[in-house]
This record gives C-alpha cells, sequence and structure tokens, in this order.
C-alpha cells in the first residue's frame, strides 16, 4: 500500500500539492493561547515530510502563485503605501523605513558571524522577520548569481530549512516580546496608556452591532406634547436641543399620515417622531420628558448598513469631529473604520482622522445613507464576482516591467517579475481606493491569492528541498534557533526604544507601529488583549504597509549583501 501511495505521488505531484496543503491548514488552525504555527510554517513543513518520498514539481507552479500572491498583497496595501508615504504619515511611514533596515541589517551580520550561506541566511531573514514572501525574490536572486546548478540547488534547499527552524520564534517570540517583555522595559503600563488616550480623545467603549441583541442606536417614536420645547421648530433645531448626542428625526405621522422628515420640517403639536438616536439618550433623556408611542408603521423605516470606501479628497484628511457637522452626516451613523491590508478597526474617536482607502460601516435610513456615498465614496456591497481582466492585465504589466534588466556598470538590476507583480499590485490598489469603479476584488478572492498562493509556493519549495532537510536540520538546527531568536530580538529591542525615545510615539501606539513595521499580526492581536484595547491598531497600518513591501523586497536585497 504505501508503496502504491509513494508511486501515485511521484507519477501525479499536483497530489502531494494539495496534500500538503490540507495538512498545513488543517495543523496550522490550531493555537496555544493566540499562538500557533499557522497555515504556512505547518504547510512547509508538511511539504518537507512529503518531500522525503523523492517527488518533483515544476518550478513554474511556484512562480505562477507567488506572482498571484504577490500582487494580492500589493493591492491590499496599496491606499496605506501611498498614504504612508504622504505628509500625514511621515513620522509613522519613516519609522517603519528604519525597523526594516533594523531587520535586514541585524540577520545579515548574524549569518556572516555564524558563517551560513546564501540560502541559509535569506532563510534566517525570512523565518526571524515572518516575511514567507521575501523567499520568492530571494530564490530569484539566487538563480541569477550565476553558481553552477548543484550548488544553486543547494543553496535554495537551505532556505526553508533555515526558515522553518527560526520561524516558530519569529512568530511566538516576537508577539511575548512586545506585548509582555517591551512594556516592562520601557516601564509601561500599556492598558493604563490605552484607557488615558481613549480619555483624552473622549472615547466610549463600542458595544453591540451584529450577533449582539444590544444596538447602540435605536429607533423609536415620541408624541410632541402641546406645550412641548420643540414646537414650532425645525427638524435640526430640535435636534440641536441635545448637543452632546447625534439624535435625528427620520419621519413623523400628522393627522394620521406618515411623512418623511428633512432638516427643514416644521414640527406641530401632536405629532408623533420617529427619533434615532444612543439609546442612553432615548431611554434616559427624551424618555423622561416625552411620550413614547408604539407605532410599528412609522417605526417601519426603511434602513441598512453598507460599508463605503472612502474616495473623497474633501473627506480625507478630516477628523470625525469636523465631518459630523456636515450635511452629509445627517441621519447616519458610524459603526466601525476599518483601515489596511490587515482589517485593523480604528477607535472611532472625535479626532480619529479620515484617509482615502477607509472602510467606513454606516448605518441609516436608506435615502441618507445613498446620498452620504455619493459624498463620501463608493458602496462597497459584498460581490462574488471578481475583475478577472483587470487581475490577469495588471499582472501581465507588472511582470513585463520587472522583466526588464538595467546594466549598470556591467552590474545587471531588475525587478524580477516577482517585484514587478508587487509593484502593479500597489500602483493598482491604490487606484482602486481613488476609483474603485474598475478593479473590483472580492475579499475572499485576495484571502484565497493571498493565503493559498503563497501556500502553494510554499508546498513546492518544501516538497523539492524534502530530501536534502533531515540533513541540513542536524547540521544546523540548535545553533540556527539560538541566532535565530537574536535576530528575532534586537531588531524589536531597537524599534521599541527608536519608537519611545526618537520618534517620540504615545505609548498607547507605540507597540502597534512596532507590530506595523515587522508584519506581525500575531503581535498586534496579543498587544491589543494585553491593553484591553483597540488603540494600538492605530500605529499599525501605516506601519504594516511600508514594512510589508520593504521587508518582501529586501529578500532580494540580503542575497546581494551576503553573495
Amino acid at each position: 500500500m504505501f508503496e502504491w501511495f509513494t508511486a501515485t505521488l511521484q507519477k501525479y505531484p499536483e497530489i502531494a500539492l494539495f496534500l500538503s496543503l490540507a495538512i498545513g491548514y488543517f495543523v496550522g488552525k490550531f493555537t496555544y493561547k493566540g499562538l500557533g504555527l499557522g497555515a504556512v510554517t505547518s504547510t512547509l513543513l508538511a511539504a518537507v515530510v512529503i518531500g522525503q518520498l523523492g517527488i518533483v514539481i515544476s518550478p513554474n507552479v511556484k512562480s505562477v502563485f507567488f506572482l498571484m500572491f504577490l500582487f494580492a498583497v500589493g493591492y491590499g496595501v496599496g491606499p496605506q503605501f501611498v498614504r504612508g508615504i504622504a505628509s500625514d504619515g511621515l513620522p509613522q511611514a519613516a519609522f517603519a523605513v528604519v525597523v526594516c533596515i533594523y531587520c535586514l541589517a541585524v540577520p545579515v551580520i548574524i549569518a556572516m558571524l555564524a558563517g551560513y550561506d546564501v540560502g541559509s541566511a535569506a532563510g534566517l531573514y525570512a523565518g526571524t522577520q515572518t516575511i514567507s514572501a521575501s523567499m520568492g525574490l530571494a530564490t530569484d536572486a539566487i538563480n541569477r548569481l550565476g553558481m553552477p546548478a548543484d550548488q544553486t540547488a543547494t543553496t535554495l534547499n537551505a532556505m526553508p530549512i533555515a526558515y522553518a527552524v527560526t520561524y516558530i520564534f519569529g512568530t511566538a517570540g516576537s508577539a511575548v516580546i512586545l506585548a509582555l517583555i517591551g512594556p516592562r522595559l520601557l516601564g509601561i503600563d500599556l492598558a493604563a496608556a490605552c484607557k488615558d488616550y481613549e480619555t483624552r480623545h473622549s472615547a466610549a467603549a463600542e458595544l453591540g452591532g451584529a450577533g449582539s441583541a444590544w444596538h447602540r442606536f435605536e429607533l423609536r417614536a415620541y408624541r410632541i406634547k402641546p406645550d412641548g420645547p420643540v414646537v414650532g421648530l425645525t427638524a435640526s433645531q430640535a435636534e440641536a436641543l441635545v448637543p452632546n448626542a447625534r439624535v435625528f428625526i427620520e419621519r413623523f405621522r400628522r393627522n394620521g399620515t406618515i411623512q418623511e422628515a428633512t432638516a427643514e420640517t416644521t414640527l406641530q403639536a401632536g405629532d408623533i417622531v420617529a427619533l434615532v438616536g444612543p439609546r442612553d439618550v432615548l431611554v434616559d433623556v427624551l424618555g423622561r420628558e416625552a411620550e413614547e408611542i408604539n407605532d410599528p408603521e412609522l417605526l417601519n423605516v426603511p434602513a441598512e448598513g453598507v460599508d463605503v470606501y472612502v474616495t473623497s479628497k474633501e473627506l480625507d484628511g478630516k477628523q470625525l469631529s469636523e465631518i459630523a457637522k456636515l450635511p452629509l452626516a445627517r441621519g447616519i451613523f458610524l459603526r466601525k473604520i476599518v483601515r489596511g491590508a490587515t482589517a485593523a478597526v480604528i477607535p472611532i474617536l472625535p479626532n480619529t482622522t479620515i484617509h482615502r482607502g477607509d472602510i467606513l460601516t454606516l448605518v441609516g435610513r436608506s435615502k441618507d445613507i445613498a446620498a452620504a456615498t455619493t459624498n463620501i465614496g463608493y458602496a462597497d456591497r459584498a460581490t462574488d464576482v471578481a475583475d478577472v481582466a483587470f487581475i490577469g492585465a495588471a499582472i501581465t504589466l507588472g511582470a513585463l516591467i520587472g522583466s526588464l534588466v538595467l546594466n549598470i556598470a556591467g552590474v545587471p538590476l531588475t525587478l524580477s517579475t516577482a517585484g514587478g507583480a508587487l509593484i502593479a499590485g500597489l500602483v493598482f490598489g491604490w487606484l482602486r481606493s481613488v476609483h474603485p469603479t474598475f478593479g473590483r476584488i472580492p475579499s475572499s478572492t485576495v484571502w484565497f491569492m493571498n493565503s493559498v498562493g503563497l501556500n502553494i509556493f510554499i508546498a513546492v519549495v518544501g516538497i523539492s528541498a524534502g530530501p536534502g532537510f533531515v540533513a541540513g536540520l542536524k547540521e544546523l538546527g540548535i545553533s540556527l534557533f539560538l541566532w535565530g531568536v537574536l535576530a528575532t530580538t534586537i531588531p524589536l529591542i531597537l524599534a521599541m526604544y527608536t519608537g519611545r525615545y526618537l520618534f517620540k510615539f504615545d505609548p498607547a501606539i507605540l507597540f502597534g507601529a512596532c507590530a506595523g513595521a515587522r508584519t506581525t499580526t500575531a503581535a498586534l492581536g496579543m498587544i491589543t488583549d494585553s491593553a484591553k484595547s483597540q488603540v494600538p491598531a492605530l500605529g499599525y497600518t501605516v506601519t504594516y504597509a511600508i514594512g510589508n513591501t520593504l521587508l518582501t523586497i529586501w529578500g532580494m536585497v540580503i542575497v546581494m549583501l551576503v553573495a
């Protein structure tokens, strides 16, 4: 049976590829206190084991899926990358560049001290900085070194070994260092710092929403008394009588007839108004002074919640407190702000700044939502259809540009097709945020291109390197792991002190900025959990966009430096 199984995989290597994915994703989903191997490392280890059977897979397979993966990465971070190099995000962008330099320099120095070859150095870098994508660019760079075929194969096989040995601490160690050790080193009470930040910016805990029986905003009906203070006032004037909350009159019943309300609607005694606003205001303030009416027909207001992709130049860079005063905001409530490729949830604070590329979850009357969406950007409603023509054309254009070789003083310089696909993703991802009428890629498709594209590449690497993995691990295992601990820890410690004392970041966002620059999402999760707040995510998005791009490119640079 085993001989038949082995022969079948050797004859049909595509089966081995899918088997690696099945095992990798199954094992990778298990975690302990938020930490686990993850799908990438699990897929690599599964592929290495399967590779012991002597399976040969065409390298073109990994090239195709790696281009798809890199384009998806660039597409996701494009809007934040462009904003990160603009003036409003310059400090965080500059910090991310400095951290990325630390992340490159320390592994290079360690590789030289330890006497590792180019493949081991590239794997050490990819594992300790948890940037799997860099191995694709490193592979291209190694193939261009002009070494003999057998030496090139040995060098490439060393890379996934070093990656697998160092990645585990690269992931778990980064989370522990940033979330637990870092605040103690700097003498910061992270939870208190975030609470202070929220207090200074008038933050309020956001509860409710989908899946909760309690809702932040409610619609209730009240009868206007003859001596009521709002008699004779317009709807906007009546709404202004509650200065510390956003309440709006959606519609009203007058003489038995239901009418839609506008800001200029004049209220009369006896009107029954449908009022929407924060639940505590409707219950604690109005409930004591007004007569609440049960009027199902009046309260049957067509309403919806929709994600709106921000493209407006007028709103870009404005704070929520400013936007709330604009006519477009009447009757609209902001439920959530999502930013960046990792969909980081940004706290809703009066001074939270909105940027193009943000996704705002708005709730309100359908007609108000439609009017607001026209002024804010583009309604990003769920869809299963991807613009495949756009995807194919963009990757083709990027790969063609990346394939060009520029000779300077006899040195061939090129982005490679992989680097070109990444740049294409950045450019077209940004264009999509500005003009979202083309290039729609559903989030599920982006996830598939991102996750499965990378893991198929990793599986091919692991299967190809399988035969030499055991011998290499015996030779380099313990010392490589210890060197990996240093290569993971030193850049993070340098980053924390640099952010605190050179860039003078607020302690509440400092560790989020460090996690973003190192593109370690696991660390951000542990940081926000330790902080009991989402505030650290404010420092994550810009730094992540810069870090994800530079750390990937460093895969090619480290080969040039070590070679």
